[in-house]
């Protein structure tokens, strides 16, 4: 079957976000964790810290190099494949990505900088402060680019005017509720994410008894961390829920696989949804008035059906439905996870548990299916809307391009992404694998470095 080149331009886009976005998660919870295990050695004098810091320093750079280089060309695409987009909507959706480059990236740059080349050059406090200055910067461009993101889902503070949408409040954009609520859930499960990455490399080490002491404060740290960040992504994801019954119905009822509107509603543990028919094959093991209870808070709250709306403004009901069960029993497993990783390492059991060690080990790619999963059930579901309830996604691509030029762009960034993920994964291989370094490069020991 022949395609588009609205479809190649929605799978280009679609593979450089996607692949981005492996990057992005690890960056912000690992800055986190490494501000905060410097900071323990600034509080302590305890070398171990110092080691942690580095150790784990390391491989945040290089995570953070591979997502800057894969992030920079997603913006090109915006004029080259989605011209129409740009023109219709850049008066509101360029702002938050101009304040983000300008003030966020500019801000985590700078003080990576004196991250990378400040050992013993300056503080030791000044040396930590950096560090936490890194984390504000990547926290703080999530939120601008959540915020841009969020007014796609919910546009507000706007009026159609000129044939394009104009920017008319852009405290109401600032505020939009389902940006700061896309910005608190992806937050939360990037520092979930990065707590299993910490524990699943921290636990390799454990199996190979290397290093027992500097990887068990590792896990310890991560499994803290993890354990509120679990927590945090599940109130995260069920207010969430709440405000997409509100403003996005036709997302709800996919994500559920509703086809008619009922008071009441059960919540089905197994089903199988039938989009041709609009019906599920399969709908069993009901549990009464569940549905409505977290949709409404009301176990008698009407659930609108996907029948309600016309055909050619739903979204695909299989792949949103999918998505979201599995983002949802992955949330639960994760809590499950963190649960007894923190109880192992309170009661000091890590070495010992083998079989525990070897389940973080393995969960560790999980949380990155999440993540992703996470992604689609946002993006496909919002379709056929790329501002939702404003532009659909097939009057935003560019009118100039045509199939052949999108196709060999798409194979070029298929091809160069696929690179970048093979260095990517090559590099933090090598590095996690030999563990913490006694000397690195450029550090010298804290010893010799300048006390505040």
């Amino acid at each position: 079957m022949s395609m588009s080149a609205l479809d190649l331009s929605r799978w280009q886009f679609a593979i450089t976000a996607g692949f981005h976005f492996i990057f992005v998660p690890l960056t912000l919870g690992l800055s986190i964790l490494v501000a905060y295990m410097e900071t323990r050695y600034v509080r302590t004098g305890d070398e171990t810290y110092l080691k942690m810091a580095r150790f784990w320093g390391k491989l945040f750079l290089i995570n953070f190099a591979l997502g800057v280089v894969t992030g920079l060309t997603m913006e090109f695409q915006f004029g080259m494949n989605w011209a129409e987009y740009s023109r219709y909507v850049g008066d509101i959706f360029g702002a938050p990505l101009a304040i983000e480059a300008t003030v966020a990236f500019f801000l985590e740059s700078t003080f990576i900088g004196i991250w990378i080349f400040g050992w013993q050059k300056v503080s030791k406090k000044v040396h930590a402060f950096s560090m936490w200055m890194v984390a504000l910067g990547t926290n703080l461009s999530a939120l601008w680019i959540l915020l841009a993101n969020g007014w796609m889902q919910h546009p507000v503070g706007y009026v159609i005017q000129n044939n394009r949408a104009e920017m008319v409040d852009f405290g109401a954009l600032v505020t939009n509720p389902d940006g700061w609520l896309k910005f608190f859930h992806t937050l939360t499960s990037s520092y979930l994410l990065a707590a299993f990455f910490v524990m699943g490399v921290s636990a390799y080490h454990l199996l190979k008894k290397s290093n027992t002491d500097f990887f068990k404060r590792s896990f310890q740290a991560a499994a803290v961390f993890g354990l509120v960040s679990a927590f945090l992504v599940i109130a995260a994801g069920g207010i969430s829920a709440k405000l997409v019954v509100d403003i996005q119905p036709t997302k709800f009822a996919a994500m559920e696989a509703v086809w008619d509107t009922q008071k009441a509603a059960p919540f089905a543990l197994l089903v199988i949804p039938d989009e041709a028919n609009e019906r599920n094959a399969v709908e069993t093991i009901k549990i009464p008035y569940l549905l409505s209870l977290l949709a409404h808070h009301n176990p008698n709250g009407e659930i609108k059906g996907l029948k309600e709306f016309p055909k050619e403004e739903r979204p695909p009901v299989l792949v949103t439905f999918l998505s979201y069960r599995l983002m949802v029993g992955l949330g639960l497993l994760f809590l499950l996870l963190t649960f007894i990783a923190a109880l192992m390492a309170w009661k000091d059991k890590l070495a010992t548990n083998r079989w525990f060690m070897r389940i973080m080990l393995y969960s560790l790619p999980l949380p990155y299916l999440a993540a992703q999963v996470g992604w689609l059930v946002s993006e496909i579901g919002r379709q056929p809307w790329l501002v939702y309830g404003v532009l659909k996604t097939s009057a935003g691509v560019s009118k100039s391009i045509s199939t052949s030029q999108v196709l060999a762009s798409l194979i070029g960034f298929t091809i160069l992404y696929g690179a970048l993920a093979v260095i990517d994964i090559f590099l933090l291989a090598k590095y996690a694998g030999k563990g913490p370094e006694t000397d690195m490069p450029g550090i010298v020991k804290s010893s010799d470095q300048q006390e505040a």
